[in-house]
């Protein structure tokens, strides 16, 4: 989409720096993928419980609730979801200017859009956490009843079943939650965190 020559940047006095000098350390974007049902939303509150408890500035933006508001226009068609993760990523990258930790929890099926939040806010400051659960595992405990409607085809377009899922071929954390349990991969995040 081009750029309407009628808008300005506008450039401002406080800069990502400035804020910096007020909160504790350095923040850092961490991006949640995995199918629905592997986990993401639950180890997302988890860590956001965590790190405000620990003194840190977090805000979590989660896919559901993000649809209940800013997305709630999108379907789930390839074209959406590209649009679904593009809005949140510039959303992402403004929370992320702002000082604070970002969280998100987003399928976010397409190695494109993951690749292009990182952009965004930099390879150093973004880390990619693969919420690894198989398939089977996802299904079983489809706690939204979503898979039984895909494979009844009520739902079209639901990845994992009847859209591909791009798994990240090098994220910077797995977390297999078909094996670990919440605290443990929450440790697992603060451990690489460093925090």
């Amino acid at each position: 989409m081009e750029l309407n020559n009628d808008i300005t940047w506008h450039h401002r006095k406080v800069l990502r720096k400035d804020r910096m000098s007020l909160v504790k350390g350095q923040n850092k974007l961490i991006w949640f993928t995995g199918l629905s049902g592997s986990g993401k939303s639950t180890l997302a509150i988890e860590l956001e419980r965590r790190l405000y408890e620990g003194g840190f500035l977090v805000y979590l933006l989660d896919g559901d609730n993000i649809r209940h508001g800013l997305n709630r226009d999108l379907g789930f068609s390839k074209s959406d979801r590209e649009e679904n993760i593009r809005r949140i990523s510039e959303v992402s990258k403004l929370f992320f200017d702002s000082g604070i930790f970002v969280i998100t929890s987003f399928i976010s099926p397409f190695k494109k859009e993951r690749d292009s939040a990182r952009k965004l806010v930099g390879d150093e400051n973004f880390i990619e956490v693969f919420v690894d659960c198989p398939l089977e595992e996802c299904e079983r405990r489809d706690t939204k009843g979503l898979y039984k409607k895909a494979r009844a085809g009520l739902i079209n377009d639901f990845t994992g079943v009847s859209q591909e899922y791009e798994a990240p071929e090098n994220p910077d954390l797995v977390l297999n939650t078909n094996e670990l349990n919440v605290e443990g991969c929450v440790d697992r995040l603060i451990d690489y965190l460093g925090l």
